[in-house]
Order: structure tokens, then C-alpha cells, then sequence
């Protein structure tokens, strides 16, 4: 009688990663090409695919303590490794970099403000905020700080906040928006064309088996202020209210 093979489970990826990955993505920023990457792509897999999608998957689990409505399952907060060339003049095919996401619930489709992990080889970059909004919430971000800038300031310059993001990203104009008071006490903010929070981390700290518990604790301290930011985003998508008239 035949005996039967036995076929052993797959190894579950770990949410940290090895210097392999590394290694892989240094050799993809000298070889940017689908010659080098498709025979590669099995390493890229189990290199720096899985043990991202682990890392998501444990920052996810202690998430929904403290910011719940950012939890998506970790293949939707995964940044594609793959570039869009559509309109760029670059046409190498690839990013030399992983990244994941957590935007909001319900403001997925806009430049909403959220919490960001992104694994390159000479960094480990971890940020919250939101980036190059579009026109509409660009302005609705400017609108809702003209009356909350002080709730916001409290909440960029608590001692949590400053323990662990120590760079504030604003790209402001150098002038006051057209429409603007440029004597109002939150033009600073105002001029402001995006609100990010980044810190830089060793790339080695990508090794760390508890690299998942950094990660939260970056992200808890700026979620009260990543929250804000959305306030005046999700407010615009509420249905405005019908006044009715009794004759």
C-alpha cells in the first residue's frame, strides 16, 4: 500500500521583517524592471508582501480600542506595489518602497486624514494626517479651523503628540488664501495646503518582533488629532435638512 505524502501547512507570515527585505528592495531600485521582478516575485511574497499584511492585521487588532472606524481589512489598507505610469513621465514599473493605509470609514474616496507605515531601505517612516487634499476638502478643513483652531492646537501640541511625531508637515502658502483674513488668529493653519505629523524611524527597527506595538503607539497618541481633521469632512456628507413650511 502506498504510503501518503503529507503536505505541511503554510508558514503564517510574522508582523515584522527580516533583512531580506530589505535586500530585495534595494536590488529592485537597480533593476526596476519586469525582468528582474516577476522571477523575484515569490521573494517580494513572502518578504515584504505577508509580513506587511500581518503587521496591518496586528495594528488592526489593538485599533479597535482606539480608532475602530479606521479598520479595514489589511488587503484594502495595502498600497499596490505596482506604479500607475499612466501620466507620469517615469515609467519604471515598480515602487522601491511598501506602504499601507488606514483611512477613515466613509471618507475612503476623498483625501481624508489617517495613519500611514511605509518601509523603504534606508527608513522606516510613520505618519498620520492628510496629505494634498483636494480642492473641496481643502477647504472645508481651512473652514472648520477657523473656529476650532484653538481645539487643534492643543491636540499638535500635546506632550503625546510631541513624544512621538516631531515633524510637522504643513507646505503653507506663503501668503493667506484668497478669501482669507489674514489677520485671523488661525492663518497659520489656514495657509496651511496639508496637515501631516512624520517621524523617521532606523530601518532596522523593521526587524523588531514588536514592531506592530510601535506602530499603535505612534498612531494612538494622533488619533484624537487625525479625528479632528475629519470632523469637518464627515460633517459635509451628512444630508442637509429640509426646512418644511406648515400653511
Amino acid at each position: 500500500m502506498a504510503s501518503k505524502t503529507k503536505t505541511s501547512a503554510p508558514v503564517e507570515a510574522l508582523p515584522y521583517f527580516r533583512p531580506e527585505a530589505l535586500k530585495f528592495l534595494r536590488g529592485l531600485a537597480r533593476n526596476n524592471d519586469r525582468a528582474w521582478f516577476q522571477p523575484r516575485k515569490a521573494i517580494f511574497d513572502a518578504e515584504l508582501k505577508e509580513p506587511m499584511l500581518a503587521l496591518v492585521r496586528k495594528v488592526n487588532e489593538s485599533m479597535l480600542n482606539f480608532a475602530p472606524d479606521y479598520v479595514r481589512p489589511a488587503e484594502k489598507s495595502l498600497f499596490r506595489i505596482y506604479r500607475d505610469t499612466r501620466f507620469s513621465s517615469d515609467k519604471t514599473p515598480y515602487k522601491t518602497h511598501v506602504a499601507a493605509w488606514w483611512a477613515r470609514e466613509g471618507l475612503e474616496k476623498v483625501s481624508c486624514a489617517g495613519f500611514y507605515l511605509h518601509l523603504e531601505p534606508k527608513q522606516l517612516l510613520i505618519a498620520a494626517g492628510v496629505w494634498l487634499p483636494q480642492k473641496e476638502q481643502l477647504h472645508q478643513i481651512r473652514q472648520w479651523l477657523l473656529e476650532h483652531h484653538t481645539e487643534f492646537r492643543k491636540l499638535l501640541e500635546s506632550s503625546a503628540v510631541r513624544k512621538t511625531f516631531p515633524d510637522f508637515e504643513g507646505n503653507p502658502l506663503v501668503r493667506a488664501p484668497k478669501g482669507y483674513d489674514p489677520e485671523h488668529p488661525a492663518i497659520d493653519l489656514v495657509r496651511c495646503r496639508q496637515w501631516g505629523l512624520s517621524v523617521s524611524l532606523p530601518v532596522e527597527t523593521a526587524y523588531d518582533p514588536k514592531l506592530a506595538a510601535l506602530v499603535v503607539r505612534h498612531c494612538k497618541a494622533v488619533a484624537p488629532l487625525v479625528e479632528a481633521l475629519n470632523a469637518p469632512l464627515l460633517a459635509s456628507l451628512k444630508p442637509k435638512r429640509r426646512l418644511q413650511f406648515a400653511f
